[in-house]
């Protein structure tokens, strides 16, 4: 069965850093779409104003347009982005899939800690990120990364998350645990973190386990294909 996928790219990406992850997605018949948030357009984009809740707004946008069942991929941030749309429209998703990332419990922020010039975060110099972020991304792949890199808008990383409708719990997540293996998340849920409380109440989860860095579209973009590929089809 063709599904359609929706695509969330994390900080400080565009629709296109997608672009080596979804062949096998194409080739096994589903449609995707990968997605550019407002402000992320281009480096010259206003970011002025723009939340998270915008965010979560042109996920929504798109879940219309396309008017059917969709598949929501998140990665880093934008896997609490793809969380606020799963709320938001809980009856229209029937899989969320975290790509090195997870769900945002309400109140919760993706990370204020990232340093903002005026309205808007750029991409931090590579030691502000920690070792278990760079597994696998070369000089190569940091150069072309810090090249392509967009700042994020500010509101995006420090706006709470507002949840409303429980419903969002039904509907079933994967995980796909890249800098962190998957029995660490469970140990985490175990030990009640609240890094993962949210995580926790969600009633059907899938853990894959994908080991690199924090940017596998760049450090291992075919093999994160198919295992997007497979949780799309255990969903279908």
């Amino acid at each position: 069965m063709a599904m359609d996928i929706i695509l969330v790219p994390g900080f400080w990406l565009d629709a296109s850093s997608w672009s080596d992850v979804t062949p096998p997605l194409v080739e096994a018949g589903h449609r995707v779409h990968p997605l550019t948030l407002p402000g992320l357009e281009s480096r010259d984009a206003p970011r002025a104003g723009i939340g998270l809740g915008d965010h979560i707004d042109a996920v929504v946008k798109e879940m219309d347009r396309i008017g059917g069942p969709v598949v929501l991929v998140g990665h880093s941030g934008g896997g609490a982005i793809i969380y606020g749309a799963v709320d938001a429209r809980p009856d229209a998703v029937t899989r969320s899939i975290y790509v090195d990332a997870g769900p945002l419990a309400e109140g919760g922020v993706i990370n204020d800690g990232l340093p903002a010039e005026g309205d808007e975060v750029p991409l931090p110099p590579w030691g502000g990120f920690e070792d278990e972020d760079l597994v696998d991304l070369d000089d190569e792949l940091r150069a072309r990364f810090r090249a392509r890199a967009i700042p994020q808008p500010k509101g995006v990383a420090y706006e709470p998350m507002r949840l409303h409708d429980e419903r969002r719990l039904d509907v079933p997540a994967t995980v796909i645990a890249c800098e962190f293996p998957s029995a660490m998340l469970r140990e985490w849920i175990d030990a009640g973190h609240p890094f993962v409380a949210e995580l926790a109440r969600i009633r059907e989860v899938e853990y894959v386990d994908l080991p690199t860095g924090h940017w596998p579209q760049f450090t291992k973009p075919a093999e994160l294909g198919r295992a997007i590929l497979a949780a799309v089809e255990r969903s279908a």
